[in-house]
């Protein structure tokens, strides 16, 4: 949540911003934000409720904990947030939030792209994290995308806790898996 008429330049869509950059941000984001949290679903809730069902789960995880209630929620993407979700705290949402999907919003709204910035760079320190716990993948590196680095590092060692089974390149072909990104 930022303040009324906050103006933090520079915001925009995290995926085109370097790693130094969003990390600057992040910071002034912090500084300026009345709240923000942040939703995280580990790899066996993805494989069990799609990558899709786990991404809306983490969106309403993270307005659940804020520490201001929001007017409303402004979601990127096509799918608001099912009421179900928020039944998983239900002290929280006596009265469901109004929501509104912005397609591409990360590029076009300046408090998505904020949290956009703040979901990045929590992933990119977190892969860090892995990367020190799970030598050998290159986490810190690909960021747990798909790169021939990565594909090589499974084929050798077989997937880690971390690893998406249901995705294509995680487990030998002959198991059917979905295509998408490893982590």
């Amino acid at each position: 949540i930022l303040p009324e008429g906050a103006a933090i330049p520079g915001l925009a869509d995290s995926k085109v911003l370097s790693p130094t950059r969003r990390d600057g941000l992040a910071a002034e984001i912090g500084a300026v934000a009345v709240a923000w949290g942040l939703g995280v679903v580990w790899p066996q809730e993805i494989d069990r409720v799609n990558i899709l069902q786990a991404t809306l789960r983490a969106m309403c995880h993270a307005a659940s904990v804020l520490k201001a209630r929001p007017e409303g929620l402004l979601i990127d993407g096509n799918q608001l947030l099912p009421e179900a979700l928020f039944q998983r705290w239900p002290g929280r949402w006596p009265i469901l939030p109004r929501q509104k999907a912005i397609v591409d919003g990360d590029a076009l709204v300046p408090v998505i792209s904020a949290a956009s910035i703040l979901a990045k760079t929590f992933r990119d320190m977190l892969m860090d994290k892995l990367d020190l716990r799970y030598p050998g993948y290159g986490f810190s590196r690909h960021k747990g995308y798909g790169s021939k680095e990565h594909f090589a590092a499974l084929r050798e060692l077989g997937p880690s806790p971390m690893h998406r089974r249901t995705f294509r390149g995680v487990l030998p072909e002959t198991q059917g898996q979905l295509q998408g990104s490893l982590l």
